[in-house]
């Protein structure tokens, strides 16, 4: 079953410096029926307004990740580190045994607006550290891009849990030829997650649960690159 999560059904609130939006239950806002899922703790939509952030403050034992899509964001933090993160950029941050870090917008006139996703590690006590990669807009641009993974696939940058959920299957409407082999053809131009069983080694599929794109029930043969990622939209 799909539950879908309404954007103007999220928590948060505006506090003058920063507008932000929570999926799940953080800070002020608590949900015992959206607290994530699996591994996936945080998604926190965030607009920081000029010449503000957050002071420096300490995390342990979480993956953060922060995606940009507006503006910048300069990170400073206890390992050294010092960068700014720009649109289309996605940042690494390993919590791990702890660390602090600070988050200012640098600019005195234009609104940040940014994804955090915080993911809960593999396991505790890891060792602290910070990655960042940008990934340029011709690689995203009516196509998918994976930006984070658990083996730093596709130039992604590294991080410790997977994410690879092998029951959820996305597809774009219209007629997607995945690498390798099979065509799903629909007629709606909507992106949807859809339920799928998968078997090997002919990585099989079928799709499941009502759906107003394709036949219920229809087979089709995928090659592996086209399976078993949770993605965003």
């Amino acid at each position: 079953m799909i539950t879908i999560r309404r954007s103007n059904e999220r928590g948060g609130g505006d506090h003058g410096w920063l507008k932000t939006r929570h999926t799940f239950s953080f800070s002020d806002y608590w949900d015992d029926k959206w607290m994530g899922f699996r591994s996936l703790r945080v998604i926190n939509e965030d607009f920081v307004g000029p010449s503000a952030g957050f002071p420096a403050h300490p995390h342990r034992d979480m993956e953060i990740i922060t995606y940009i899509l507006s503006g910048e964001l300069e990170h400073k933090d206890s390992l050294g580190t010092g960068s700014v993160i720009r649109p289309g950029d996605g940042q690494r941050m390993t919590a791990g045994r702890g660390i602090r870090h600070s988050e200012h917008n640098p600019s005195a006139t234009e609104t940040a607006h940014l994804l955090q996703i915080w993911i809960t590690p593999s396991k505790q006590g890891l060792e602290p550290s910070y990655e960042q990669k940008s990934f340029p807009e011709s690689e995203k641009r009516g196509k998918l891009r994976l930006i984070a993974s658990n083996d730093g696939a596709d130039g992604s940058v590294k991080i410790n849990q997977d994410v690879k959920y092998p029951n959820l299957f996305y597809i774009k409407g219209g007629t997607e030829t995945m690498t390798g082999a099979g065509v799903i053809t629909t007629t709606n131009t909507a992106y949807r997650i859809y339920p799928a069983s998968f078997s090997n080694p002919t990585l099989t599929f079928t799709l499941s649960g009502t759906t107003n794109l394709v036949r219920v029930g229809a087979t089709y043969t995928i090659d592996k690159k086209g399976a078993g990622n949770l993605l965003f939209n």
